[in-house]
C-alpha cells in the first residue's frame, strides 16, 4: 500500500511538471509572437547646429530666452550621451559660425557621445571650413546630390583703416611697446609690417596643421592627400564622396530609409530639437500679456538658491573697458571691469561656490580695467581656473594669468603681451566739416589729450615712459604667474600672438582642453570627487530689456538707440562695421594704455 502511494505521488508530480512545462512553453511562444507583431524602433536625438552660439549666458531682452548659448548646446549633447532612451544623434549642420575654440568644444562633445557607443550622423546641405571639421567628428556625413563642400584652406584678414582715415581727415598718432605688438598698425599703416606678418604666418601654419590632421584622422586619409584636396577647394557632393570626404550622397528621407535597413528596425524615431528650452511665444489675451511682461522683465522669478556645492562660471566676453558691461549701437559687446569684478565677488562670497571658472573670450582692451580684474582674481582664495575660448589675447591674457590654472582650446588666439597707446587726431576731419577750434591752455603737456593736434615731442616722451612702465608690469606679472624668468618671458612676449596649442608648448598656458575640462579641474582643486555632481552658477546674470532701458548710462543708451544701429546695418553692412570699428577704437584709445589685439582680425 505504501509503495503504491509513492508510485502514485511520483506519477502525479510528473504530470504536474509536464503540464507546467507545457504552460511555460505556451506562454513563451505567445510572447515571441507578440514581439514579432510589435514594430522594432530606434530613437535618435535631432539637434540643429546653426548660428553663432554666444559664449555668455546671453543677453536679456524680449527674445533673449530663445537664443542658444554654446554651453547650453554642449549640455544638450552631454545629456544625449547619458540618455538611455537615445541610441544616436543626428546633427543638422547649417550656417554655423564657429571659431576655433567653439569648434573644439563641439567636437569634444561629439566624441563623448561616440565614446558611449552611440552613433552620430551629420546632415549637411553644404559646408565650409569649421562646419566640415565638425561634421568630420561624426560617424557618418550625409549630403544631398545638390550639395557642395568647400575646403579652401585658411586665411587671416586684418582690416587696415589708414586709407579711410586719410579720406576722412583723421590721423592716428600711436605708440606701441613690443616688437610684434601690431595693434596700432591697422590705424597707422595700409598693410602689415615684416614682424606683424611673421607672427600671423606662424599662427596660420599651426591652424592649418590642426585642420589637416583633424580631417586626415577622421576620414582615414593621408595628410598629404588632405592637402591636395584642400588645394582643389570646391567639391560637388558626388566628387566629395569619391574623394572620401563624405560618406553618403542622398536625400534625408533616403538616408533614414537606408538606416532602418542597416539597423534592422521598422521605425527611426526623431526627437526634434532634443533638450532645447521651449519658450511659449503665444502672447494673446491676458495670459499672453503676462508672459510678455515676464520676458521684458527678464523671465520668471529666479528659484531659491540651493545649498548644493557649486562651480561658478564667470563669463568674461568682449572688449575690456572700465565701468559696466554694455553693448554699443553697432552691436559690439564690452566686458566692463565693474560688472566682472561684481560677479567675481558674488561667487567668492557665496559659501556654496567651491571653485570658479573664468571663461575668457576677449581680444583685450583697457590696461586699467584688465589690471583691476586681475587684482580681484588674485584676492580670491578659492580655486580659479581660466578657460580660454576663441580669443584670450593681450588684456584677455592679462586677466587669465591671475588664475591658478590656464586651460586653452587648441585653437585659442592668445598671448599678445604688449602695450599700445595714442589717440585719433580729428583736426583734419573738423576742417573738412567746417569746424574750427581755439584752445587756451596752461601747462607744458596740456595738449596731450587734444583731439585736434598730434603729440609734441615732450608729450610723446611722457606717453611712452608711461607705456613702458605698463608693459613691464604686464610682462613681470606674466613671468611670475607662469613661474618663468623675466628673460624667458621676453622671448614669448613683445606683443607676439600664439595659438592655444603653441602656448601650451611654450608654457604660457598649462594645457589645452575644453570648458568641461576646466570645470573638472576646478572640482579637483576644490577637493570635489570627479563623479560627484555639482551645480553650475552662471555669472554675471544677463540684464533684461527693462533693466537696460531704465538702468542708465551706456546700457540705457544701448537699449534706446539700438534701432539706429540696425537701420545703418540695413543701409550698408560694411559702413555699419566700419563706423562700429571707429567708435570702438575711439573709446579704447581714450585711455593712455591699451592691451589689445589688432582690432579687426578675421581668420577664415
Amino acid at each position: 500500500m505504501q509503495r503504491t502511494t509513492q508510485i502514485l505521488g511520483v506519477a502525479l508530480a510528473a504530470i504536474c511538471l509536464v503540464s507546467s512545462s507545457g504552460l511555460m512553453a505556451a506562454e513563451k511562444a505567445k510572447k515571441e509572437a507578440a514581439a514579432k507583431k510589435s514594430p522594432k524602433r530606434t530613437t535618435l536625438a535631432s539637434i540643429s547646429i546653426a548660428g553663432g552660439f554666444p559664449e555668455s549666458a546671453g543677453g536679456g531682452g524680449l527674445f533673449g530666452e530663445t537664443s542658444t548659448g554654446l554651453r547650453d548646446l554642449v549640455v544638450r549633447l552631454h545629456n544625449v550621451a547619458n540618455d538611455e532612451k537615445i541610441s544616436g544623434v543626428v546633427l543638422s549642420i547649417r550656417d554655423a559660425s564657429l571659431g576655433f575654440g567653439k569648434l573644439n568644444e563641439l567636437k569634444s562633445a561629439v566624441a563623448r557621445i561616440r565614446a558611449k557607443g552611440k552613433k552620430v550622423y551629420a546632415l549637411v546641405d553644404s559646408a565650409t571650413g569649421s562646419q566640415y571639421q565638425l561634421a568630420c567628428a561624426c560617424d557618418e556625413i550625409i549630403m544631398p546630390p545638390s550639395g557642395s563642400l568647400m575646403i579652401p584652406g585658411l586665411s587671416v584678414e586684418i582690416t587696415f583703416y589708414k586709407g579711410l582715415f586719410d579720406k576722412l581727415g583723421i590721423e592716428a598718432d600711436m605708440l606701441q611697446i613690443g616688437k610684434y605688438k601690431g595693434a596700432a598698425e591697422p590705424q597707422t599703416r595700409t598693410g602689415m609690417s615684416k614682424e606683424f606678418r611673421s607672427q600671423y604666418e606662424a599662427v596660420i601654419d599651426d591652424y592649418y596643421e590642426q585642420m589637416v590632421a583633424s580631417i586626415a584622422d577622421a576620414r582615414l586619409l593621408h595628410p598629404k592627400k588632405v592637402k591636395e584636396l584642400i588645394d582643389r577647394g570646391l567639391f560637388s557632393a558626388k566628387r566629395a564622396k569619391k574623394a572620401g570626404l563624405i560618406d553618403h550622397v542622398m536625400y534625408q528621407d533616403e538616408f533614414f530609409t537606408q538606416l532602418k535597413k542597416k539597423l534592422q528596425v521598422d521605425e527611426v524615431a526623431l526627437v526634434q530639437n532634443y533638450g532645447k528650452k521651449k519658450v511659449d511665444t503665444d502672447f494673446s489675451g491676458l495670459a499672453g500679456m503676462m508672459k510678455m511682461m515676464e520676458l521684458i522683465m527678464g523671465g520668471k522669478p529666479a528659484k531659491r538658491a540651493s545649498s548644493k556645492p557649486k562651480v561658478a562660471i564667470v563669463y568674461a566676453v568682449g572688449i575690456i573697458t572700465s565701468g559696466r558691461s554694455s553693448t554699443s549701437i553697432f552691436g559690439e559687446q564690452t566686458l566692463g571691469s565693474s560688472t566682472i569684478i561684481s560677479a567675481l565677488r558674488k561667487a567668492n562670497k557665496d559659501k556654496t561656490v567651491r571653485a570658479i571658472v573664468l571663461r575668457v573670450d576677449s581680444p583685450g582692451g583697457s590696461a586699467l580695467a584688465s589690471d583691476l580684474i586681475w587684482r580681484e582674481i588674485e584676492r580670491i582664495k578659492k580655486p580659479v581656473i581660466a578657460s580660454m575660448g576663441n580669443t584670450a589675447a593681450s588684456g584677455g591674457y592679462y586677466i587669465s594669468m591671475g588664475c591658478d590654472q590656464i586651460i586653452a582650446e587648441p585653437g585659442t588666439l592668445t598671448g599678445s603681451i604688449g602695450v599700445v597707446g595714442g589717440k585719433l587726431v580729428l583736426g583734419g576731419l573738423y576742417a573738412k566739416l567746417g569746424i574750427t577750434t581755439e584752445t587756451i591752455s596752461r601747462g607744458k603737456h596740456a595738449g596731450a589729450f587734444s583731439s585736434t593736434t598730434k603729440f609734441t615731442d615732450s608729450e610723446r616722451k611722457m606717453w611712452r615712459e608711461m607705456m613702458v612702465e605698463t608693459y613691464n608690469q604686464f610682462a613681470g606679472k606674466a613671468a611670475k604667474g607662469r613661474k618663468m624668468t623675466r628673460k624667458k618671458m621676453e622671448t614669448l612676449a613683445q606683443g607676439r600672438v600664439w595659438t592655444g596649442r603653441m602656448a601650451a608648448k611654450n608654457g604660457l598656458v598649462d594645457r589645452v582642453g575644453t570648458l568641461q575640462d576646466a570645470i573638472a579641474a576646478a572640482k579637483k582643486a576644490a577637493g570635489i570627487k570627479a563623479d560627484d555632481e555639482v551645480e553650475i552658477l552662471v555669472l554675471p546674470k544677463p540684464t533684461s530689456f527693462f533693466e537696460q532701458l531704465l538702468g542708465g548710462g551706456a546700457e540705457a543708451r544701448s537699449a534706446v538707440t539700438s534701432e539706429l544701429g540696425a537701420e545703418i546695418r540695413k543701409l550698408s553692412p560694411e559702413l555699419h562695421r566700419q563706423l562700429g570699428d571707429i567708435e570702438t577704437i575711439r573709446r579704447l584709445f581714450a585711455e593712455p594704455s591699451v592691451l589689445m589685439l589688432p582690432y579687426r582680425v578675421e581668420i577664415k
